[in-house]
């Protein structure tokens, strides 16, 4: 059975950096579609990164783009997170989730869809003002 497993939240001021981690077990990691993605208080989860297992593309929420960054290291079976710049409305669960049929570009309409293999526990990041 595939697990996935996320680390690394906190509380950090708005203007400060932090980096999630999401490590896999259960099946070969480089198989897999990686994505972030996270829920404020109130509101839908939304899709925040993805990094495909195939040729190793990459999708950003544009919330996100040029301060949020996904990597994703095979050997380790771990997938990162680091977020730069934070703001207080970056504050949410973050979750991990994983598929072999996603891509990068697909992840976001899949999970919508409910179709996604995969999911974590999820880490709280904090961002205050």
């Amino acid at each position: 059975q595939v697990h996935v497993a996320e680390s690394g939240g906190g509380v950090v001021q708005a203007g400060g950096s932090l980096r999630l981690s999401c490590a896999t077990s259960g099946r070969t990691f480089v198989s897999d579609t990686m994505g972030w993605f996270r829920q404020a208080p109130g509101k839908e989860r939304e899709f925040v990164a993805a990094v495909s297992w195939s040729d190793g593309s990459i999708d950003y929420a544009r919330s996100v783009k040029g301060r949020f960054f996904i990597s994703r290291d095979d050997a380790k079976s771990t997938v990162y997170l680091q977020m730069n710049s934070l703001k207080p409305e970056d504050t949410a669960v973050y979750y991990c989730a994983a598929d072999t049929l996603a891509t990068a570009q697909t992840m976001d309409e899949m999970a919508q869809r409910g179709l996604l293999e995969v999911w974590g526990q999820g880490t709280l990041v904090t961002v205050s003002s």
